[in-house]
């Protein structure tokens, strides 16, 4: 094999909420009489929530206090927790379920690397509580993406180097991160585009071709 372990983000790969957050993020900007847009949404693609408020708050005629945007981040994100109530395993594709049980099978090391806080909750959500052999996420990470802290410590979770690992990203600031950790990436969705990525998916079985090199 050429990866002994692969590294998931969690939103956009494995599964989407982005639409939950869009809305969620939404409904905050409604509240406060800011114009917030999908491509305002895309921008805060991997990054973490306090800096996905800053993105929204850009556009607002006043500034705030950093115990308001706290308030303002735990309001857009109790709004969040309850959409993924809506969630349920038919959220995880069956091509995405197929692919990780064939890794899996193969012997490969499979971990999520996931700046969201709501990680165990989603992955309880579409059915992937326990699967993984290392969960690293926003609860125990002092640096979003681009900052490569999340995969380092999934790596290390797994015991294995940056360089036996393959990350798997949908946005440009985590192909970033993968690449300033050490790791070679493969990009999904926007990040395809990506001039930095290893690898550009077509489809998300394509990382059983990738895995044996």
């Amino acid at each position: 094999m050429k990866y002994r372990g692969i590294i998931f983000d969690l939103d956009g790969v494995l599964c989407s909420t982005d639409e939950y957050h869009y809305r969620a993020w939404l409904a905050l900007a409604q509240k406060l009489g800011i114009p917030f847009s999908r491509e305002d949404n895309a921008r805060q693609r991997g990054v973490s929530r306090m800096e996905s408020l800053e993105i929204l708050l850009e556009k607002s005629p006043r500034s705030y206090t950093d115990a308001e945007k706290q308030e303002l981040a735990d309001y857009k994100n109790r709004l969040y927790v309850q959409s993924l109530q809506n969630m349920t395993e038919a959220d995880l594709s069956e091509e995405v379920r197929s692919t990780l049980k064939q890794l899996r099978k193969k012997g490969i090391l499979l971990a999520v690397g996931s700046s969201s806080k709501n990680t165990p909750l989603i992955l309880r959500r579409i059915g992937l509580a326990g699967f993984f052999d290392a969960v690293s996420d926003g609860n125990g990470i002092t640096h979003s993406k681009p900052h490569p802290e999340v995969f380092l410590k999934a790596a290390a979770m797994l015991g294995l180097a940056p360089q036996d690992c393959l990350v798997v990203e949908d946005a440009y600031s985590g192909i970033e991160a993968g690449v300033a950790g050490g790791f070679d990436t493969a990009a999904v969705g926007f990040a395809r585009s990506h001039p930095k990525a290893d690898y550009a998916l077509t489809c998300f079985a394509d990382l059983l071709q990738i895995a044996e090199g």
